[in-house]
């Protein structure tokens, strides 16, 4: 059996260091905004080269935070990509915002820089854009709309942790990064978990009260805010991962390498941006026949997964904002083409090779 993701043999590498850090975290008895929750905001910061890093109690509470903290409110628009996780769009209704979706580029499979401006109007206080399966977008572009609009970047690095575009970590580029470290992430936790990173120190004040029911000084509310915090023993085996995740996603991409080399030109592969660095949160590729090779690996028990089946305009959770099929055709093309391959630090040759033959052999 070859799972998607194996923290076993995460544990079996890393987790006697693990277990010590939440021992010492147990033993500290300091749970709720603890020492470690410092620690790794400061490492996190220093490692993606921004100024603050504010953890969270998960990535989707991020966005909203984040969100909530550049004063998105009733009626303000935010662009987006349909083909994501549900979480991105979300958060922008949870601020009582409107998703105003702009379809992808079928290589990169992120949003569709050239048609990003003719959906902005005089509501559009925002772009989300998305860092898929661990590719960058094109944030020169992105950036460059923003400027002309006077529109904040709201970055979703949910799954592009230690990515890069033009040598600077994603989540350092737009006004606001948000990540998730949900157990299948690059630098995932046991549990649930997120973070906020921003240079803007007003972003920053926000976004500390907001997670923290309003406060900075206890029982002092200065804002109506939330219950999202990240607790110190998750912080406690983040601040040890964060160490080794430039090891972990250089091995990432030598998966990916070899993937494609033995699969060859029978799928279609997702294009790393220009200027950017993937980090292969996903090992995602596209086949009209997925299903074939699907049941191949399921037969020789492997595990794959299609994210994501149904873009967001098309599920039943956004059908108020009046979408119909046929006006995304990329995002849809791709949901219906789309299927990942288990890709982590772990896996070894033989088994990316065995992997890749039955992908191969399925579909020639």
């Amino acid at each position: 059996m070859i799972p998607m993701l194996d923290i076993k043999r995460e544990l079996a590498d890393i987790g006697d260091e693990i277990k010590k850090e939440i021992d010492k975290s147990l033993n500290a008895t300091q749970f709720i905004l603890g020492p470690n929750v410092k620690e790794f905001e400061e490492s996190a910061a220093k490692y993606l080269g921004c100024k603050y890093a504010i953890g969270v109690a998960s990535g989707t509470d991020a966005l909203h935070l984040a969100l909530k903290a550049i004063g998105i409110k009733d009626g303000d628009e935010v662009i987006t990509t349909p083909f994501t996780f549900i979480a991105t769009a979300e958060a922008i209704v949870y601020c009582g915002g409107k998703p105003v979706f702009v379809d992808v580029d079928e290589e990169t499979m992120n949003i569709d820089v050239n048609k990003i401006e003719s959906k902005i109007t005089d509501r559009t206080k925002a772009i989300i854009p998305v860092h898929l399966f661990g590719n960058p977008c094109n944030m020169d572009k992105i950036k460059e709309i923003a400027n002309k609009y006077n529109l904040k970047i709201v970055e979703d690095c949910a799954q592009s942790f230690g990515a890069t575009y033009r040598g600077v970590k994603t989540g350092n580029i737009g006004d606001v990064g948000c990540f998730s470290f949900f157990p299948s992430k690059n630098l995932g936790c046991y549990g649930d978990g997120g973070m906020i990173t921003t240079n803007d120190e007003n972003i920053y004040k926000t976004a500390l009260a907001l997670r923290n029911h309003g406060s900075y000084v206890r029982y002092y509310h200065e804002m109506i805010g939330f219950n999202s915090r990240l607790d110190d023993i998750q912080a406690a085996i983040l601040k040890i991962k964060l160490k080794y995740i430039d090891r972990f996603n250089n091995e990432r991409r030598t998966v990916a390498k070899l993937y494609q080399e033995t699969i060859g030109n029978c799928v279609g592969y997702q294009k790393e941006t220009e200027n950017g660095i993937n980090v292969f949160h996903q090992y995602t590729i596209t086949s009209d026949k997925r299903d074939k090779a699907i049941e191949a690996l399921k037969q020789s028990e492997i595990a794959s997964a299609i994210y994501y089946p149904v873009p967001l305009h098309l599920q039943n959770a956004f059908k108020y904002l009046g979408y119909v099929e046929g006006d995304f055709p990329v995002s849809e093309k791709l949901a219906k083409t789309v299927f990942s391959l288990p890709i982590n630090p772990y896996l070894e040759e033989s088994e990316v090779i065995i992997i890749g033959e039955i992908v191969k052999k399925a579909l020639v």
